[in-house]
């Protein structure tokens, strides 16, 4: 879940093919002396550098406003190229992406929403550098199985709409989590388009002033909640299928780069985070550990795609990534109330301890997943 964006055109979408790849020039990924360093503020965004060779870009990034923030590098339609969300005030954060020659902003969004504060960045052309075949790979496969993702969350939206519209609240209660799976597992890719995001996927308190509030939540509200169902709710979930067809239709023309695999895998550790852990995500129905689990799900799977690059580059942080990992997904099967199925206890019934434990073992993995970036570009 995230704020709204700007709209993205199908014709941007296409474009934005052309405009990013996965074969660029390196700079300096290990945020030093080349890096751009981003002040954020309340009102502020300063950046040391107007100007970069195409290639892996480095933003060290400080927040000093009373806020958290969020900052990204974007296209000036609002595509969003790599992102860095939740930066706490006082905190720092270093994001490496890749880019090649064009016109991007570097955005820094307060509260994380709106339009934010924006600085011009030109990237210079620069030589191509010969990459890893198993980054290529890597990437080629992301894509497939987000694509597979999408393909299969279809039929599963649909089952959840058809409920509403029969009007079965208990049939769409039941259908409800298993819908999501496929989202969660993928999300920062939904969220890299702009505009489907905040029509699926935004909580009441994500709404920017003016926005319609439509999607998952706004339904989940209706079934647990008002414990009813309306015609404005079977409308709703027509809506909600349109959009995540809109998505399915979109994901092959995602910009992705080993990259951004790395940064949104770390992105969805964030999401657990800063919603599942605390039980803001799905605050009504309680079903949070099962969208938890497939955003842990979504980021092992970019984690062991580039495994065998980021393992030769770094073997001590491989090790680390696949302990974390493991306990994690040992800790979430606690949870299971059905070994073979995505059923979870209900979050109201895990105790403030449980949840520490849960925060815990999220925190302990989010560290080492932060370095994975820099080392599939070493």
């Amino acid at each position: 879940m995230r704020a709204v964006r700007l709209i993205v055109t199908a014709a941007a979408a296409v474009a934005a093919l052309t405009a990013v790849t996965a074969c660029t020039a390196k700079s300096d990924a290990k945020g030093g002396d080349d890096a751009i360093r981003v002040t954020a503020a309340d009102t502020s965004c300063d950046t040391s550098a107007k100007t970069v060779p195409a290639g892996q870009v480095t933003l060290k990034i400080e927040n000093k406003g009373s806020r958290a923030t969020e900052v990204e590098i974007v296209f000036p339609d609002g595509r969003i190229v790599s992102e860095k969300e939740n930066i706490g005030s006082g905190t720092k954060y270093t994001l490496t992406a890749e880019v090649k020659a064009g016109a991007y902003e570097i955005a820094c969004r307060p509260g994380m929403k709106g339009h934010g504060v924006r600085q011009k960045l030109t990237v210079t052309g620069g030589k191509a550098a010969k990459r890893d075949p198993q980054l290529d790979r890597a990437v080629a496969e992301y894509r497939q199985y987000a694509q597979d993702q999408a393909d299969d969350t279809i039929p599963l939206v649909e089952k959840f709409a058809d409920a509403i519209k029969a009007g079965d609240l208990d049939a769409a209660k039941k259908a409800y989590a298993p819908s999501r799976l496929g989202w969660e597992r993928t999300e920062p890719i939904a969220e890299s388009f702009g505009d489907i995001d905040p029509k699926t996927d935004t909580r009441a308190d994500g709404l920017e002033q003016g926005q319609k509030w439509t999607g998952w939540h706004r339904l989940e509200k209706s079934l647990w909640a008002d414990k009813k169902i309306t015609a404005t709710d079977k409308q709703l979930a027509d809506e909600l299928v349109t959009d995540l067809k809109d998505w399915q239709l979109r994901v092959g023309k995602a910009e992705i780069t080993p990259t951004s695999m790395a940064n949104g895998a770390k992105e969805l550790l964030d999401e657990v985070a800063t919603g599942k852990v605390t039980g803001e995500e799905d605050r009504y129905s309680h079903t949070d550990l099962s969208d938890f689990k497939g955003n842990v799900e979504g980021a092992q799977k970019a984690y062991e795609l580039l495994k065998p690059v980021a393992a030769k580059n770094d073997p001590a942080l491989t090790g680390e990534l696949d302990k974390q990992f493991a306990a994690l997904d040992t800790l979430l099967d606690k949870y299971r109330t059905d070994k073979n199925s995505y059923d979870f206890v209900s979050y109201d019934k895990v105790t403030k301890d449980q949840r520490k434990e849960l925060s815990d073992a999220v925190n302990a993995l989010a560290e080492p997943l932060s370095k994975l970036a820099a080392a599939v570009v070493k």
